[in-house]
């Protein structure tokens, strides 16, 4: 008969949640207050004695480092949750979104990663080499979907993500500034084919000439697929009105 396990000692069990605690206070605070803040400021915040933080910590930088390489962890995992649940193009570009979220407004710990050439170390460059497969993963499923263009790297989606960040922290509206990072991934997008080839001499017909049109005539946002009906030609009534507005009036005599 096999023994169960034995539960871990309550000392252990305690000084694993003073380090979690550390950890998550560490990563609100550098995000609020910058990297200049001192060790004994993060144990005042997270509630436990300065000794607790040094025991887990004996460093700013070892403390900098495990709260980076906890926030990559947290992206690999998303990784592969998206991979799990979603087809390989929203996979890609759901995941790649929600980096763009996460990492807005961690300025200060990202300054870390490109002023001081000490970084990575050990651990941060061993979270930093996961997600960096994870990504190449779905960027070889989107490909092999056709969802995204044959000739992007991981190194321009993480170029790319760097961006998006930087200008989601400096919009004052986040929902515009999200809907600005949509617009940039879709440039990863293979391009669309918006008119088919026809016969030089083929009639044109007057009554269906919006026939698979796929953006809006007036503003160009992209028409909703309509399964029956007559094509759609504008997004909306205001766009419909907008038109309608500037056409040339007909006199009659």
């Amino acid at each position: 008969m096999t023994a169960a396990p034995s539960p871990a000692p309550a000392g252990r069990a305690d000084a694993l949640r003073n380090r979690e605690t550390v950890l998550r206070t560490a990563a609100r605070v550098f995000a609020e207050e910058g990297l200049e803040v001192s060790l004994g400021r993060i144990a005042q915040r997270a509630g436990v004695g300065a000794g607790t933080v040094y025991r887990h910590f004996p460093s700013k930088d070892a403390l900098v480092e495990a709260v980076l390489a906890r926030n990559v962890e947290g992206l690999v995992a998303a990784a592969d949750r998206w991979a799990a649940r979603a087809a390989p193009g929203e996979a890609l570009f759901g995941f790649l979104l929600e980096v763009i979220e996460k990492s807005a407004g961690r300025r200060h710990v990202c300054d870390v990663l490109t002023a001081d050439r000490g970084w990575p170390r050990a651990v941060l460059g061993a979270a930093a080499q996961r997600f960096g497969k994870a990504l190449e993963r779905l960027l070889r499923d989107a490909k092999e979907a056709g969802a995204v263009r044959a000739d992007v790297r991981a190194d321009d989606l993480s170029a790319l993500v760097i961006g998006c960040s930087a200008l989601l922290s400096a919009h004052r509206d986040s929902g515009r500034g999200m809907r600005m990072a949509r617009f940039m991934l879709d440039g990863l997008r293979p391009p669309v084919v918006t008119k088919a080839d026809v016969f030089r001499d083929a009639p044109s017909s007057p009554g269906h000439e919006t026939k698979g049109l796929r953006y809006c005539a007036e503003c160009g946002a992209q028409l909703r697929t309509r399964p029956t009906g007559r094509p759609a030609r504008f997004c909306g009534p205001t766009c419909r009105q907008r038109a309608h507005r500037r056409r040339p009036v007909t006199w009659q005599g």
